[in-house]
């Protein structure tokens, strides 16, 4: 590893990684069956400080680096990528928002619950006609007195049956197009606020993701985060911290899926030796690797930006698209190493390969991320 870990990172890893292994990897095949929300992990990991990780400890969180941060979010989704995709959302981007644009009251009152997980946290942007351009969303909020009154359908939302909160972003001003954007932490129970479609997906099947329907749920106006108007901005911003964590998550499943094929093909017998032994099966291992490898370093590359101060959108999005379509290429190998018996259910590769899918289309597909990229490299330094 290029990247120089810490000693406190060090020992971090080791003991998410124990956990991880010990724990969340025992139900992850079944939940991954029964769909079954994995509450008493993130119970435990509350316990052990990974769902308010970079929160400052004044709010009851470690006050962690991002760097320490990624390590954890790989270890768990090496063990279970639907207990993962929460802890990155509730820590990248719930946490992290409120953190940042949250007034006192707000942190005060929230963060302590989410950093114990007490409550977990939601992030509700896409509508069914706004993914990848969310300035085109049409939820509404409109002023009435000390509240907002929301009114709109939210969609694709990780936990929004489980959440006990949910950062959502509404309209306010309508014809002022991104910049009329607000964003508002909405407590589940809230009337007005309804579960709609729950979604049957592929992978990830152990966290819910669901429609959130809002018919004249009335917020109180000191729910707001930041200031009337940013809420483009602070989704924005946590976009680019939650797109380091589907890195991480990508680099976690990814080792997984590998250390599966290496298992394999080191005990699997054909034309009397093992298929270990084959150049050609040791090519495509060595390949795997190497990709891993170099998504670790632009994951590691985008984190310690961020943990400098610096601005690491374009680290952050090139984190993302190369991890996220690494992983599935490696799973994709791995199932193919493992001949027919990757088909099944038997082995965990199967479910590696499913889980890895979404990878490349949530928190901002890679089309998205190649949107970012470009757009970083070609503007014109010039212009403010």
């Amino acid at each position: 590893m290029f990247f120089k870990l810490t000693d406190e990172q060090l020992m971090i890893q080791s003991m998410v990684r124990e956990f991880s292994r010990k724990v969340v990897a025992a139900t992850a095949a079944e939940r991954d069956k029964t769909k079954e929300f994995p509450a008493e992990n993130l119970k435990q990991m509350g316990e052990l400080g990974l769902m308010g990780m970079m929160v400052p400890t004044e709010f009851g969180g470690e006050g962690a680096d991002t760097v320490s941060y990624v390590l954890a979010l790989s270890e768990i989704a090496y063990s279970c990528a639907s207990t993962a995709v929460v802890m990155s959302v509730h820590n990248s981007i719930v946490c992290e928002s409120i953190t940042k644009f949250g007034s006192q009251e707000l942190k005060k009152r929230f963060l302590p619950r989410l950093t114990e997980a007490e409550i977990i946290g939601a992030f509700a942007l896409t509508e069914p006609h706004a993914g990848s351009d969310p300035s085109a969303q049409i939820t509404t909020a409109v002023k009435d007195g000390d509240h907002y009154v929301i009114n709109g359908t939210k969609r694709f939302i990780t936990t929004g049956k489980n959440c006990g909160l949910v950062i959502v972003t509404a309209k306010t001003d309508e014809a002022a197009g991104h910049k009329g954007i607000s964003a508002f932490i909405v407590e589940q129970g809230t009337p007005g606020l309804k579960v709609g479609h729950v979604e049957d997906k592929m992978g990830l099947r152990a966290s819910d993701t669901t429609d959130l329907i809002f018919e004249d749920c009335r917020v109180p106006a000191k729910n707001m985060l930041g200031k009337e108007g940013q809420g483009f901005k602070i989704a924005m911003t946590g976009l680019d911290g939650g797109r380091i964590g589907i890195a991480a998550q990508s680099v976690g499943v990814a080792q997984a899926a590998l250390d599966a094929a290496v298992k394999y093909v080191k005990g699997r017998d054909q034309f009397g030796q093992k298929i270990s032994k084959f150049q050609g099966l040791r090519w495509i291992v060595a390949d795997m690797a190497t990709e891993l490898e170099a998504a670790k370093q632009l994951m590691f590359s985008a984190a310690a930006m961020k943990d400098r101060g610096e601005k690491y959108t374009q680290q952050a999005s090139m984190a993302k698209l190369f991890a996220s379509e690494m992983v599935n290429r490696i799973t994709g190998k791995a199932l193919q190493l493992h001949g027919g018996y990757g088909f099944t259910a038997d082995y965990p590769v199967e479910r590696f390969y499913r889980d890895a899918r979404v990878f490349t289309i949530y928190e901002g597909t890679s089309e998205i991320q190649r949107i970012v990229i470009s757009n970083n490299i070609l503007k014109d330094k010039r212009k403010p």
